[in-house]
């Protein structure tokens, strides 16, 4: 562990190394063992832990704090031991910032993490780019919007998801092959709902075909709100599928609306949407007619099905989560809230905590922000444990590429290999 301060020359003077004997001795008698304590690594942490989409940031952070629990007890980084500094922003841009800044100037967090969501995460990139000479950089955010995976933010970005134009272009070209050719889509009115727009938009215009109808909602409805005249809006122009780039709360009052209007269109989401949480809100108003409701529903996922148990990152993944039952702080639990066993979203954190802590190894002890760009560039076919490697590079700032896709059977979500059942 390193204490001492590095001077003009780079190497440790006198005075900076009797201040480190001091701090060593003064460290072993508050710790009464005479040892040294381990090195604190702070990751800071921006997202919704409130409002209508809170389940995105708390599933998002039990999921990682499932691995980053078993790393610090299994000792992977050594000594040195992983803490997060989570900050609620309620999914919201202002908040977001203002977490940054905060974390960066007075908490000094090494690096930025598992942020939640494209307006949030689109306003923090100046802040990245404002802080680039003291290498800071943003890992694995929830969003696969463009601005971060392109120049000039995509220096200071590290993504491990796919993006949400591989996403829409995954649900368009599919449904296409099946016959589903009058496409039209439900979207957020922001930043995030014009990412999955001109996805859509630009698969069907290579296949020389257009949105049908388009109609939108703002960010922050609730599963209470009404969605009846963008159901009849949508409806009117009688389309063979609709695609929903949203929050859960909203697409799941979406869904609802269009189903209890008798409205039986396939609908596809975005993995964005908290599937699992969507689910769960279908189930509570749905009750006997839950198959009505979820019939024809799909989703697009970036991290395999919780249920693929014949991958070991899987298996990992439901034996940690079940092994530390993680939960927020204290601070962040304003509002009610029941954690799920398993998630699509916590397990995407849970492979972005994994992901972190082999890049932290990697650096092995030597944490020099300078460093941590090229130790991440030089990552080649990780086995993360999902049968796909992870690969990053100069100029490739994103981990993976594979969509999956999952439907409702059962009242369960369940992975989707064949297309063939929604042919029209």
């Amino acid at each position: 562990m390193r204490f001492w301060q590095l001077g003009a020359a780079g190497k440790p003077g006198r005075r900076s190394l009797a201040a480190a004997a001091v701090a060593l001795w003064l460290l072993g008698l508050v710790s009464g063992a005479g040892t040294a304590a381990a090195r604190e690594i702070k990751i800071g942490m921006s997202a919704a832990f409130s409002g209508p989409s809170r389940a995105l940031g708390i599933e998002l952070y039990r999921g990682a704090l499932a691995y980053i629990n078993y790393a610090n007890q299994q000792r992977l980084l050594g000594e040195d031991h992983l803490v997060v500094l989570a900050r609620d922003d309620g999914y919201q841009p202002g908040p977001a910032v203002q977490n940054t800044i905060d974390l960066v100037e007075k908490h000094r967090v090494f690096l930025l993490f598992n942020y939640v969501g494209t307006p949030t995460v689109t306003r923090v990139l100046p802040l990245l780019k404002m802080f680039s000479k003291s290498h800071l950089f943003l890992l694995f955010p929830f969003t696969g919007a463009e601005p971060q995976r392109r120049l000039p933010y995509r220096d200071f970005v590290f993504n491990l998801r796919p993006s949400y134009l591989q996403e829409t272009k995954g649900l368009v070209e599919n449904l296409l092959r099946v016959g589903r050719r009058r496409i039209a889509i439900f979207y957020q009115a922001d930043a995030y709902g014009r990412s999955g727009w001109v996805g859509v938009h630009r698969t069907l215009a290579a296949h020389g075909l257009k949105i049908l109808a388009e109609a939108t909602y703002h960010r922050g409805a609730r599963f209470s709100d009404s969605f009846q005249q963008q159901v009849d809006i949508l409806r009117r122009s009688r389309p063979d599928a609709v695609i929903s780039v949203g929050a859960y709360a909203a697409c799941a009052g979406f869904i609802r609306d269009a189903r209890a209007a008798g409205w039986e269109v396939p609908i596809a989401n975005l993995s964005f949407v908290d599937s699992d949480n969507l689910l769960r809100l279908l189930k509570k108003t749905a009750g006997t007619q839950l198959r009505r409701y979820t019939q024809g529903l799909i989703v697009s996922q970036v991290v395999p099905s919780y249920q693929e148990v014949s991958l070991p990152a899987v298996v990992q993944y439901r034996r940690l989560m079940d092994r530390y039952q993680p939960r927020i702080p204290s601070e962040l639990a304003t509002e009610p809230y029941r954690p799920l066993r398993y998630s699509f979203v916590s397990m995407e954190g849970f492979l972005n905590a994994k992901m972190l802590v082999k890049i932290l190894s990697l650096m092995k002890g030597d944490l020099r922000r300078e460093r941590l760009r090229r130790v991440i560039e030089g990552v080649r076919d990780y086995d993360i444990g999902i049968g796909v490697p992870v690969n990053f590079g100069p100029g490739r700032h994103q981990g993976l590429d594979r969509v999956y896709y999952t439907t409702v059977r059962g009242g369960k979500l369940v992975p989707m290999r064949d297309w063939r059942k929604w042919r029209k």
